[in-house]
């Protein structure tokens, strides 16, 4: 979810928008183009003289989550156009020694858009930048007590994975290289110089060319590289600085010349602001909540680094999730219960197709993301609170995962005060698959609630905290049950980029239909830690595990916590390890966790015949001290090529020591649904008119044999694939 409004001084990418106008006459491209070449050859030369003071870092790969109320600023190289493939830069600083040298500042200035993006190494040395749009590349390097070396230039082609590795020389071994205040008024060394002699030669050379081009008609394409043009401006090897090194460097292709007659160029049109790119701030960010490190390796935020396209005012989102699931108790009627993800057996199906975004202008906030798929009818069925009272809010809402308005005040490190649908925190798990390591959650995320109606407040002390209170209709609910509110809230620390630790409480809520004094309480508490970071390794890149507990029960007349034949409470557990291969191209997660649940309260309603959370079933009831004890375990893979797409391969186990889980005959009656899904059916199909088994049996004809039942059985096991994607 997001942090933000744009008032937190949140910067985020996108290329600038750029008008189509008119192509200048040939001698006005070629004066441009090597005017370009100029400027890029004087960096390359004064870089090794005079230090950049304004250089800022930026950690290696920002986030973009939206888990946890998260906004963080993207890399300002990531911009989007129609069609566009990425590279990346990657290397190692190291000392005169060749000893690995950490946290350095390698800054990679584009040449094309005049744009920098500027990477910390970390304590190996390594340095990473992704998302980079093809183009022409300056890196140079930069720490304290260290002399900044020569620039190099890259030439990055679409999908490219460029390695340069830097050395960098200590101030004491170079001093005359860097100008201090001292002898700022000093002579002129004999390089500085060499080097305002090259530059004077430049000047005249560009002369020469201009008049050249004036005297010859222009031919109707020129190619011109920059590769003679470096190498005859390399410093002399009688110089003290390394040679810079020269890469092979694309040909710039120049258009025909417009003749002479031509009308002159128009104007670009004006784009409206709102319609215009975010402005990048290079550096790292220690005023937006969250945006000093890279979170994408956390389980339950999304890992996408940067908005595929992005404007002041809005921020598109887009997600699909298709899977295939193959449930190997076979069901005849292919369906499959007992969970929030898991809705279907042996087919393809679209579990979820979400279009929306975020709206920022101005400190006003708000969001939206229309949900389509499985999600808009299988998450719906297990709000009872629509059983209240008249209109029909799941049809009002059922295609609505998030929708809120807000306004974000400039308190401390910000202050947003939203008020609508929005997702919930508990369990851990993000509500769309795409943001987590599992696509099958455990029960302590499966069974607890994914949005929340009402109003909450996010307040950010600090860039690393967050204290969020929530006034809600109730515990995953449209509408209000009886006569409280529920009240909650989360407070989310991660003092670390490789920790992060969450704690969400709830209580007061009077969440059971036609039980108005019956009130809930419960805990979800979670750490994640990555214990391990090498983003560069063709073999293991990165490891971090998952563990949450969860403790809550329900009180009141007929309702107790602790022991006796009318406990209603609640108790689990859910861990999880991933670790990631080549580069986060590939995952492996495995985990599972156990519920204690009696009462049942918190156990998902298999839908026999049927049967919501309204109906109830008599099949598999809900009363205070019904046992249910589960357990589950799984083992993933994830292929990532791209971070937004991922394919995937899961199988689950899950056990119950009550039957649950669908079995061969499925959970239908003959001849489909009755209509009566809160009472027994007979075997012929027709509702018995009771949910009492005694008269059931009479009104069937009499006999165990003439009521219909549904085929339970204690276990599950599942083998499924499928793919997401999310922009």
């Amino acid at each position: 979810m997001s942090v933000g409004a744009r008032g937190t001084n949140e910067s985020e990418s996108g290329e600038h928008h750029r008008n189509t106008v008119d192509p200048p006459v040939e001698s006005e491209r070629v004066m441009k183009t090597f005017a370009s070449v100029i400027a890029s050859v004087v960096l390359v030369l004064v870089a090794g003289v005079l230090r950049n003071s304004n250089a800022q870092t930026v950690p290696i790969g920002h986030a973009a989550g939206r888990s946890e109320g998260l906004t963080v600023p993207p890399s300002p190289a990531l911009a989007a156009y129609e069609g566009s493939r990425f590279g990346e830069i990657h290397g190692t600083t190291r000392d005169s020694s060749a000893a690995p040298l950490a946290k350095v500042q390698v800054r990679l200035h584009s040449v094309e858009d005049a744009m920098d993006v500027t990477v910390l190494s970390g304590s190996d040395g390594a340095f990473l930048a992704r998302g980079l749009r093809p183009g022409t590349y300056q890196v140079v390097a930069s720490k304290d007590g260290f002399v900044t070396p020569v620039a190099t230039t890259i030439h990055l082609a679409a999908g490219d994975r460029f390695s340069s590795d830097i050395t960098l020389e200590t101030a004491g071994n170079a001093a005359a290289l860097t100008p201090t205040a001292a002898n700022s008024d000093a002579p002129l060394t004999e390089r500085e110089k060499q080097l305002l002699d090259r530059i004077d030669r430049l000047e005249q050379r560009l002369a020469a060319m201009e008049a050249k081009e004036g005297a010859q008609p222009a031919p109707n394409q020129s190619v011109v590289t920059s590769q003679p043009l470096l190498a005859s401006l390399a410093p002399p090897t009688s110089l003290p600085a390394e040679k810079p090194k020269v890469l092979p460097v694309t040909p710039i292709v120049m258009a025909a010349a417009k003749p002479s007659g031509a009308s002159p160029a128009e104007a670009p049109p004006a784009v409206p602001e709102a319609l215009q790119a975010p402005e990048s701030t290079p550096g790292v960010d220690n005023f937006t909540p969250f945006a000093y490190g890279d979170f994408t390796w956390l389980n339950g935020t999304p890992r996408t680094h940067a908005p595929i396209f992005d404007t002041k005012f809005f921020t598109p989102e887009v997600r699909f999730d298709t899977h295939f699931m193959e449930d190997f108790n076979q069901p005849i009627d292919h369906t499959m219960g007992g969970a929030t993800e898991s809705f279907r057996s042996g087919e393809f199906q679209v579990e979820q197709i979400s279009v929306g975004g975020d709206f920022h202008w101005n400190n006003v906030r708000g969001r939206v993301l229309y949900m389509a798929g499985l999600f808009a009818t299988t998450t719906p069925r297990n709000d009872a609170s629509a059983g209240v009272g008249q209109w029909d809010v799941r049809g009002a809402y059922k295609y609505v995962s998030e929708a809120y308005g807000g306004y974000h005040f400039n308190v401390n490190h910000g202050l947003n005060i939203d008020a609508g649908i929005f997702v919930s925190y508990i369990g851990l798990f993000s509500y769309y698959n795409f943001d987590n390591w599992a696509y099958q959650p455990s029960f302590v995320s499966s069974n607890t609630p994914w949005f929340f109606n009402g109003m909450r407040i996010q307040w950010f002390p600090t860039n690393k905290l967050k204290i969020e209170p929530w006034i809600i209709n109730g515990w995953q609910s449209y509408n209000r049950f009886n006569g409280h509110l529920g009240l909650g809230g989360q407070i989310l620390y991660m003092p670390k980029e490789w920790l992060k630790l969450v704690f969400n409480n709830y209580a007061y809520g009077q969440d059971n239909l036609g039980l108005p004094k019956v009130q809930r309480i419960h805990t979800d508490d979670s750490i994640e830690v990555r214990y391990y970071n090498k983003p560069l390794n063709t073999g293991i890149s990165k490891m971090a595990f998952s563990l949450t507990g969860d403790l809550g029960c329900q009180y009141g007349p007929g309702f107790r916590c602790t022991s006796g034949e009318t406990k209603d409470a609640f108790a689990g557990w859910m861990g999880y390890n991933r670790v990631w291969f080549d580069r986060d191209k590939y995952a492996i997660t495995y985990g599972g966790g156990r519920m204690n649940n009696p009462g049942r309260y918190l156990t998902l309603l298999p839908p026999i015949n049927g049967a919501d959370a309204i109906s109830g079933s008599p099949y598999f009831t809900e009363n205070p001290g019904d046992q249910a004890h589960m357990w589950d375990t799984s083992l993933g893979m994830q292929w990532m090529p791209k971070e937004w797409v991922t394919w995937w391969l899961e199988g689950v186990y899950r056990h119950s020591d009550v039957p649950y889980w669908t079995g061969r005959h499925g959970i239908t009656p003959p001849g489909g649904d009755n209509g009566a899904p809160g009472q027994f059916a007979c075997i012929s199909g027709a509702p018995s008119g009771t949910n009492v088994l005694a008269t059931a049996e009479a009104a069937c004809g009499g006999g165990p044999s003439s009521v219909w039942f549904p085929d339970l059985r204690k276990s599950q096991t599942t083998l499924s694939a499928g793919i997401m994607v999310k922009f």
